[in-house]
């Protein structure tokens, strides 16, 4: 039977200074989020600035609250998050995949990686058009979107991990006579599991966007045509609440990914 290890007084205070100062940052964050929110409501309600069109604390309150009467914000929400969601896996999956394959054959590599770098470069939003002459006005052309804008930047990050994986290492295996699959199944995708984690941090804003100016260009429901139908109206209350909704399911994704990385860590521990 295993004994757990008893921690020394030296250790114990270590980390007890270490949950004391995440406790002091975490009450950081939500102290200046709780400033801004309340300054927020103050110079609205002195006219400092006008809420109309800011809005406040209160009016983005009160039209949460309409919205979730009608039902119309889960749905719209659920919408979005899902067209999100297949983007981003979609993305993921299919940038890490031509980075593998360009990492196994530096030919390819050379040939397309100006492709990638114009790619990247280009603003996604100009081929709206034409996306939605290929895809048609429905959820695909949302998602074709998202997953444009997410699949370049994964296919480059990921093949500069590859690429930069320790050569020495390589070399190793090279004179152990080891097979390029081992290569990679054993050194180099192993070494990279943190860029693939960043990957997926950075992705999770990406699909968004992608989402979201999906939407702008042809949509009927989700948060982006909220977005826009409350700008065309000067619904700014709608505006601001879908934003700051979009903020939480961002950042709720986010922290989905940051749990994931703290699951890798452990494990390869």
């Amino acid at each position: 039977m295993k004994h757990k290890k008893e921690l020394t007084p030296l250790h114990k205070q270590y980390l007890k200074k270490e949950r004391k100062q995440k406790l002091i940052v975490l009450a950081g964050q939500f102290g200046f989020l709780i400033l801004c929110f309340a300054l927020w409501e103050i110079l609205a309600r002195l006219a400092v600035i006008d809420s109309f069109i800011t809005s406040s604390p209160s009016r983005i309150w009160r039209q949460l609250v309409e919205l979730l009467k009608g039902g119309d914000l889960f749905l719209h929400l659920l919408i979005s998050t899902k067209e999100t969601v297949i983007g981003f896996l979609i993305g993921t999956v299919l940038g890490t995949l031509a980075a593998v394959v360009l990492w196994w054959s530096p030919m390819l590599n050379k040939i397309f990686e100006p492709y990638l770098v114009v790619l990247n470069s280009l603003p996604k939003v100009a081929l709206g058009p034409i996306i939605i002459v290929w895809a048609g006005t429905g959820q695909a052309a949302i998602i074709t979107m998202a997953v444009l804008i997410s699949v370049v930047i994964t296919t480059i990050t990921m093949l500069n991990g590859f690429n930069n994986t320790d050569p020495n290492k390589i070399l190793l295996l090279k004179t152990m006579r080891a097979a390029k699959a081992d290569i990679f199944t054993k050194l180099v995708l192993p070494s990279n599991l943190p860029t693939l984690v960043s990957c997926l941090k950075i992705n999770v804003g990406m699909s968004w966007i992608g989402t979201i100016m999906g939407e702008y260009l042809t949509s009927r429901a989700g948060l982006g045509y909220l977005i826009l139908y409350g700008g065309q109206v000067f619904k700014l209350d709608l505006v601001m609440t879908c934003i700051l909704v979009l903020c939480v399911i961002a950042a709720v994704m986010y922290l989905l990914v940051a749990l994931l990385e703290k699951t890798l860590v452990r494990w390869k521990s």
